[in-house]
């Protein structure tokens, strides 16, 4: 677990980032010191989900990571929705990747949410990473239904060519609950860290700790309902990062801390951030 202690928290800065922002983290321990606060689909309570309005309220409130989701279009452009459809954030209806990114493009994905948003573009991956770099880290989570079984040339392997065109393979972490999604990252990306997301149906008996060394990564994410103490023993154990998701209560965000979590994701981050500071 020397590779967890030393990569994961999941933004380890070079010395030059370090400079720019002060506030980056480096590395979390228990008792929430270099606690990671993580903006949920970005500040999510308060622009829409996944959108660059989202995400930059997050930086401004001084997060430090965004977690979103990565779909594909149907002409293989990692565009970033939660959904398997783009009924609930647009107007329009159907599957993602039944339509091209220029389709995509002359939809808008804010109105669902507040009329301000009105003209909200559909994000692109691409785009997002174009502004976060050296200013907040990114969660990037792989939806399964944009996932093949063949890893060259599929949602995995253009995410992470575009991480590394980007050059901030040092402040990403992938993760999915498709465990298709970590056997193709460590394939072709082993140095990029990755987190495992908690599925019951895949996961079977295993514990979190086997888990995350029968697909070697770096960090173990679940629901705050799945966590339980005897989850919390064998991570700790272990010295795995756990990170919990998706915490907005300030009570429970408190009571998650003290259980030794590296990180929340919230949609509320300047929440999660004040509690942090007020422990």
């Amino acid at each position: 677990m020397i590779k967890v202690v030393l990569i994961i928290l999941l933004v380890v800065f070079s010395s030059q980032l370090m400079a720019q922002d002060a506030n980056l983290p480096i590395i979390p321990t228990s008792n929430g010191d270099n606690f990671v606060v993580i903006a949920h689909r970005g500040a999510s309570s308060y622009a829409p989900e996944n959108t660059h309005s989202a995400f930059k309220l997050a930086i401004e409130m001084e997060a430090e990571m965004i977690e979103l989701d990565v779909s594909i279009s149907r002409d293989g452009i990692p565009v970033v929705v939660h959904d398997k459809t783009v009924d609930r954030t647009t107007s329009e209806s159907g599957e993602v990747g039944s339509f091209t990114l220029d389709e995509l493009k002359k939809m808008e994905v804010g109105s669902w949410f507040d009329k301000k948003f009105g003209g909200e573009p559909f994000p692109t991956l691409e785009e997002v990473l174009a502004y976060t770099k050296g200013r907040i880290a990114v969660n990037i989570e792989i939806k399964t239904e944009a996932v093949s079984d063949q890893a060259e040339g599929g949602v995995v392997d253009k995410s992470i060519r575009l991480v590394r065109e980007a050059g901030i393979e040092n402040e990403v972490i992938f993760s999915s609950f498709d465990y298709r999604v970590m056997e193709h990252l460590e394939a072709l990306a082993p140095e990029i860290p990755k987190a495992i997301l908690y599925e019951k149906s895949q996961s079977g008996d295993l514990t979190p700790s086997e888990l995350v060394e029968k697909y070697n990564v770096d960090a173990f994410n679940c629901s705050h309902r799945q966590l339980s103490e005897e989850w919390v023993q064998d991570l700790q154990s272990n010295k795995i990062p756990f990170f919990i998701y998706t915490v907005n209560d300030e009570e429970l965000m408190r009571t998650v801390i003290k259980k030794g979590a590296a990180g929340i994701f919230s949609d509320k981050p300047d929440v999660l951030k004040q509690v942090v500071e007020n422990l």
